[in-house]
């Protein structure tokens, strides 16, 4: 009998033990993930308050860090937005003009192999352009729409032109034409994602549109222009 209970005994403790043991995993883990949350929504908002600055003062500041952590936080930092009644395209403006702070000088450097990419939603309804399966829409400048112009400014400063229906598109350009720097035009969201996607392919700079949609959209071309420019 004395035996018994000495074995019984050691079984408890044993499993105590053992339930102990793997109580303290669960304690651990509880805790770092409260901290870490803590830590990734402290350096979020810092991230977050830098890129504001740095968009409204132009004055660029820590933008390799911004460009991480919005990246990383990207859907969240719009969610934030959306909460505070925040337009919704200030990360994506916020990226954008980081990113053509950081490429600017690059970008300058290069003097052929360069394209200009704009979208299909700013050609005019009346538009009689043909669309190639592979490059997009083919201008002739029949003078309805700002492209008439761009296709002008294009030849002068050495762009190659290409109006694109979609994303698809530019990654033909790029496997065809292998060009050497980019300047393009989409709504706030398209053109982060592209820059973002091309960053590490060539040096790019972006225009954003006036105002989007799926047709008669606008850009301010003198802005286009002015970016052409910087690379001649």
């Amino acid at each position: 009998m004395r035996i018994n209970y000495l074995l019984a005994r050691i079984t408890y403790l044993n499993l105590c033990s053992i339930n102990g043991v793997m109580d303290i995993p669960y304690y651990l883990i509880g805790r770092v993930a409260v901290y870490g949350f803590i830590a990734s929504a402290l350096v979020f908002f810092i991230a977050l308050g830098i890129g504001v600055y740095s968009f409204r003062s132009k004055k660029i500041i820590f933008p390799n860090f911004v460009l991480f952590v919005l990246d990383l936080f990207y859907a969240p930092a719009k969610w934030v937005c959306r909460a505070f009644s925040v337009k919704n395209t200030l990360v994506d403006e916020i990226m954008i003009e980081i990113r053509n702070a950081i490429l600017i000088e690059k970008f300058k450097s290069v003097k052929d192999g360069k394209v200009f990419i704009g979208p299909q939603c700013m050609r005019h309804p009346e538009c009689k352009a043909r669309c190639d399966p592979r490059i997009g829409y083919i201008c002739f400048g029949c003078g309805k729409c700002d492209y008439a112009r761009l296709k002008k400014e294009c030849e002068k400063y050495g762009y190659q032109m290409f109006i694109v229906p979609g994303d698809s598109f530019v990654k033909k350009i790029m496997k065809m034409y292998k060009p050497k720097a980019a300047l393009a035009i989409a709504c706030f969201e398209e053109l982060n994602e592209s820059m973002c996607s091309l960053a590490h392919i060539l040096p790019g700079q972006g225009v954003p549109l006036l105002k989007d949609g799926c047709f008669n959209t606008a850009v301010n071309v003198d802005d286009v222009v002015e970016k052409m420019k910087m690379s001649v």
